[in-house]
């Protein structure tokens, strides 16, 4: 059974109060199609348990098999920086088969963030290090797929479908 190997910090993108019950943190790759299956599932869970869940999303690409996915991750933590991750987030999901430098700079415009900004911290990798740094906590944590969940710092082995992940869940509180 594999655990969290880095605790959630002030560091992460974190839904949900720190007093919950549960964390189910996951490890997602924006352009891996689980992921994108994964996406409205966590949000269920999420407003299913309410304030007793405290959802993390932590970056995990898959650079081998998906070449936009450390894009799209640090087109998020540029969104992150400025106080937009969730936004950004949902967005990339929600336009999967459209990642690349255009996507990125049409949802930087429409969330009021400024585009060439964005081009220039890919460029410039401003952000590479922040998503990497996800990466290995991923691997020393046993994730080597995607999406990973784990609650309660124990990694969630079985299937992320809703009732599995419900179950899971419930069975953690209890």
């Amino acid at each position: 059974m594999s655990t969290l190997k880095s605790p959630v910090s002030d560091q992460d993108h974190v839904q949900g109060p720190a007093t919950a019950k549960i964390t189910l943190v996951e490890y997602g790759d924006y352009e891996c199609p689980h992921c994108a299956t994964a996406y409205p599932i966590a949000k269920r869970v999420e407003k299913h348990f309410g304030k007793d869940l405290r959802f993390v999303f932590r970056n995990f690409p898959l650079n081998q098999i998906h070449p936009y996915a450390e894009s799209a991750a640090e087109a998020a933590e540029f969104a992150a920086a400025h106080g937009k991750f969730w936004q950004m987030r949902d967005a990339l999901f929600e336009n999967q088969d459209s990642l690349g430098d255009d996507l990125y700079a049409q949802l930087a415009q429409q969330l009021g963030l400024n585009p060439d900004d964005l081009a220039t911290a890919l460029s410039d990798g401003t952000y590479r290090a922040r998503v990497r740094s996800d990466f290995s906590g991923g691997v020393r944590s046993g994730v080597n797929g995607t999406p990973t969940f784990f609650i309660n710092g124990i990694r969630h082995d079985d299937s992320f479908d809703y009732e599995t992940l419900v179950a899971a869940i419930e069975a953690a509180i209890s």
